[in-house]
Formats: C-alpha cells, structure tokens, sequence
C-alpha cells in the first residue's frame, strides 16, 4: 500500500544494539516473534551499550526517525497522561517528546485507556499543534469520535506540509499531530466499546495493575 502511494516505508526497532532505519525480511520477524524490551528514548544508551534489542515506542521512534531526517511517521495511537494522573503523575514520554522533536506524527488518536482530555491539555501545554484530517473532532483510537473538538482542521496533505513548512520558518522544534480517524464503517460499537473498557479498567483496579 505504501509503496503503491510512492511512500519508503522505513519500520524502526532497535536490533542487537544498533537503531535500525527500515527493517528487511528477518528484522520484521524478530520483532513480531522475539520478546523485546519496550523501549523509549530514555532505554536507547542502554540498549546501545548492552548489545540488546527493543520495539520503539511513539517517543523512541519519532527521536531515530527525526535524526535520520524522516519528518513524518504514523502510529495507530499515542501514548498521553493516564487517567488518575494527577495522584500517579503516570505520563506518557511520548508528549515530552513530541516537545522537542521536529516531526509530525499521525494517528487515529491516544490509546483507548488514557485521559484524552489531560492529554490534550498536556499537548497544548507543550506547545504541539494538534490538527484533525478531515475531522474537527479528535478520534478515540477504536471509535471516530471522542467528545472533544479541535482548534484546528485540514483536508489534505498539501495543508499539513505547508503548515510544516511555515514551522520550521518560524524555528519552532516541536512536533505535529495529525489526528486521522478510522472510517465509522470501521470503528468499534461505541456502547460495547465503552462497556468493555470499563471492565477493563475496573479488573486492572483491582488487579493493582498500573501505567
């Protein structure tokens, strides 16, 4: 599909120590098979050091992509702040990533277990632009529509390379995201959506099970 778009697409693991910028057959099957450390920009000097292999989260990628000169990558969803952050302060390094990292960032929104609003205060916090693609509606990751609107909006991709244009004229170094809502024709049920993400959320509760 990506090729078909005339996009390189270029996955991004660290393997056995060494950041990799595209991933040929063997490497897309170790991180799919192998059990590897989740790692963010905080784990790469170690992984680096100890000759080990890790599964980039959003923030991890976005700091080898942007060094490599790669000013766009897509995720399914961001990491934010927790729900109940303000007892745990549970945040994701993502945001903090995004602050200063000159890469714009698409996705179908933050992950369904997360507080969007806080997350969307946190970004605007930060100083990173969040632009909806044809919505002016923030996704909700498995749904199309989450109950908070955008500033701003855009129809197509010449939009959002002008706006990265204009961004880095003004010197500004922090990132963009794209928010890009699945189809409706694709998006979970909301009812049993909301339904099982509650139970979820009450038997990790429960459980104990935090971050």
């Amino acid at each position: 599909i990506l090729l078909d778009a005339g996009v390189t697409p270029a996955t991004i693991a660290v393997l056995d120590g060494v950041p990799q910028i595209g991933l040929d057959a063997d490497g897309v099957r170790r991180i799919a098979n192998e059990d590897l450390a989740k790692a963010s920009v905080r784990d790469l000097p170690i992984l680096a050091a100890r000759g080990a292999s890790g599964a980039t989260t959003v923030a991890a990628t976005a700091h080898l992509a942007a060094m490599a000169g790669i000013r766009v990558f897509a995720t399914g969803g961001l990491g934010g702040v927790h729900r109940g952050a303000s007892n745990t302060f549970d945040e994701s390094a993502d945001l903090a990533t995004l602050a200063v990292t000159p890469i714009t960032v698409v996705s179908a929104g933050v992950k369904s277990v997360l507080d969007i609003a806080a997350t969307l205060e946190r970004l605007e916090s930060l100083s990173v632009p969040v632009i909806g693609f044809g919505t002016k509606i923030f996704p909700s990751f498995w749904l199309t529509e989450s109950a908070h609107l955008l500033d701003w909006s855009v129809d197509t991709a010449a939009e959002i390379a002008a706006i990265m244009r204009s961004q880095d004229e003004l010197g500004h170094g922090q990132g963009i995201v794209v928010a890009n809502a699945i189809p409706r024709e694709q998006q979970w049920e909301p009812a049993e959506h909301d339904r099982v993400l509650e139970e979820a959320l009450a038997a990790a509760e429960e459980a104990g099970v935090r971050g």
